[in-house]
């Protein structure tokens, strides 16, 4: 099992472009779909809690499911399979860079690589978005499965972050409170 975790994220790693966000969706074609390791609502609670902790998603992620499959040697393969590909890749580039960086050839294969990295992201953000008021992916959502609470949470938080450039970790939090309590309210009334 610890080479199957330490190969699913060293293709995170190695394929991961942009980082960050970018890597959302490669993890969880990893972690949910080719490997079947976790659930989509395991792998959203995952994102939630690697989002909330300090330091890289990518990393906090492959930290996390390693544990969560192998314990902590777990957590130490899928650390390093997803942070090898970095390193090398990063020595090579910065290489390249400093050797070649007056070319304009360069500058433009940077600025072209710009709108891949938008899409990733926007990816990541949707399959989050539908999970989180559908409680199912794009292709599967209608109307019947909308989670209307979630929804009602997410429209509040977008206009004051909008409105009133309120601090995004008091949203989040806010956010969390919310939903606790109606869902506690609505349990107790049921």
């Amino acid at each position: 099992m610890l080479w199957v975790l330490f190969w699913a994220f060293l293709q995170v790693g190695l394929f991961s472009v942009g980082g960050g966000y970018a890597a959302i969706p490669l993890i969880q074609e990893q972690v949910v779909e080719n490997y079947e390791i976790m659930t989509m609502e395991e792998f959203s609670d995952l994102i939630t809690v690697a989002e909330m902790t300090p330091g890289p998603i990518a990393i906090n992620s492959a930290t996390f499911v390693g544990m969560r499959v192998a314990g902590p040697w777990g957590a130490l393969v899928c650390t390093i399979g997803c942070i090898i590909p970095s390193i090398l890749i990063s020595l090579l580039l910065a290489h390249f860079y400093y050797k070649y960086r007056n070319i304009s050839g360069v500058q433009t294969v940077l600025a072209a690589m710009r709108p891949a990295v938008v899409a990733l992201i926007g990816s990541a953000g949707l399959s989050i978005l539908m999970l989180g008021i559908f409680h199912t992916d794009l292709f599967s959502a209608s109307l019947e499965d909308m989670r209307y609470v979630e929804v009602g949470i997410f429209a509040v938080a977008l206009f004051v972050l909008r409105k009133y450039k309120v601090n995004a970790i008091y949203i989040i939090l806010g956010s969390g409170v919310v939903g606790t309590a109606i869902y506690a309210i609505m349990g107790m009334v049921a």
